[in-house]
């Protein structure tokens, strides 16, 4: 078991009272985690002590080398990867898979076809539809009703015609957790490539690349106790066959040759620290093994306190919930709901008022909002659960609401 009151230490943002001394309630994770006290001394001390650009010869610049060549090492570990020489470093998570779909292009032809999903991030559904300016049609899988993606309706789309299958492991707008093996198995049958979103996946649950068997995978450090940078996971071999964008200084081999200009090193040091963080949650004979039970722990505290939260909003008359239910341990620990006669964005100000911080809208994934008929509503009213989440914030979130 995790001891959330000691963890609760290492944040120093949960230390921040209103001007009446009273406590802030942290449920807006989804949207970006609070950072804790090594991560932040990270980046001061990488400031304080190896401030340099890469590849010099003096001291300062050979400890950013190490620094940045422990970082791909760390996030190697955490995904599960080979090594290293997967993992590629970039500003966002919508920027990297932007890069991708723009050297994907050069080798996909007019007539391809590629899978994405109504459930999407915006960030894995715009960079392919560029695509469709060389001709490649955008296919997608149907969202159902109850928040889920239709399997069936997948099985029928994907052929030969099938370049590459794009969806997210999760959904950061309604907490659906989806099928992976499931889409991996059909994907297999076909000679197509497979691209994950992790960015919501990531923060809650334990990732092996080599298991999903995936060519690409994204995920991004400010939803899992880091600074704003995220990662790709390449395949092995695959990302050296690829035509990226890049200078002709730039290194030409894989990880680096999808990355452009001068990387964050000192935010590069914060997501070292901030998988660290993670590590330290669990027990085991080496780093890899400390992260996989690390998050078993992390994701049941989780699920325990996202079930409370489910179960005292649906209690609430004129509260609905949006997306699955919590009867099985395959859903992440956000909650997102709508209100019969106020908007998501009234229902904030007024969480915001009991300090409760909680995100309204359609978070960049629109179309899910749109297909659930839910944009003129103003999208809904989110919830998650972190880590440094305790069950008496629940509570009082829930007696809120329940006077909202």
């Amino acid at each position: 078991m995790l001891d959330i009151n000691k963890i609760r230490e290492k944040f120093p943002s949960l230390n921040l009272k209103d001007s009446n001394g009273n406590d802030i309630i942290y449920l807006d994770g989804p949207g970006g985690t609070q950072v804790p006290s090594n991560v932040i001394n990270g980046i001061s001390n990488y400031y304080k002590k190896y401030n340099a650009n890469t590849h010099g010869e003096f001291i300062t610049s050979i400890e950013t080398d190490r620094i940045m060549g422990e970082l791909r090492s760390k996030a190697a570990s955490l995904l599960g990867a080979e090594d290293g020489k997967c993992i590629s470093i970039g500003q966002n998570m919508t920027s990297l898979n932007f890069s991708l779909a723009r050297c994907l292009s050069k080798i996909f032809n007019e007539g391809d076809e590629l899978i994405i999903s109504e459930l999407d991030h915006e960030a894995n559904r715009g960079p392919w539809k560029t695509l469709e300016d060389i001709g490649v049609k955008i296919i997608e899988i149907e969202l159902m009703p109850n928040g889920e993606l239709d399997y069936d309706d997948f099985s029928k789309k994907i052929n030969d015609k099938t370049v590459m299958v794009a969806v997210g492991m999760s959904s950061n707008a309604l907490g659906t957790m989806n099928k992976i093996d499931r889409i991996r198995d059909i994907v297999i049958k076909y000679k197509c490539l497979f691209l994950l979103d992790a960015v919501h996946y990531a923060p809650h649950f334990s990732i092996d690349v080599k298991k999903l068997d995936c060519d690409f995978l994204l995920c991004s450090a400010y939803k899992f106790y880091g600074p704003h940078m995220s990662f790709l996971y390449s395949r092995p071999g695959l990302l050296d066959k690829l035509d990226t964008d890049r200078l002709i200084v730039q290194d030409q081999n894989a990880p680096y040759r999808i990355e452009t200009g001068t990387l964050n090193h000192a935010a590069c040091h914060g997501v070292s620290k901030a998988i660290d963080f993670i590590s330290e949650l669990g027990i085991g004979t080496n780093y890899r093994e400390k992260i996989i039970d690390s998050y078993k722990k992390l994701s049941h505290h989780e699920f325990t306190l996202a079930s409370q939260l489910f179960e005292g909003l649906n209690k609430l008359k004129n509260i609905q919930i949006i997306g699955p239910d919590f009867s099985s341990r395959k859903r992440t620990p956000t909650v997102s709901f709508i209100h019969k006669s106020k908007s998501a964005n009234e229902i904030c100000r007024e969480l915001a008022r009991h300090n409760i911080c909680a995100w309204d809208g359609h978070f960049y994934a629109l179309k899910a909002i749109q297909k659930l008929g839910l944009e003129k509503k103003g999208g809904v009213t989110r919830l998650g659960i972190s880590v440094y989440n305790q069950s008496y914030e629940i509570d009082k979130t829930i007696k809120a609401l329940s006077e909202i």
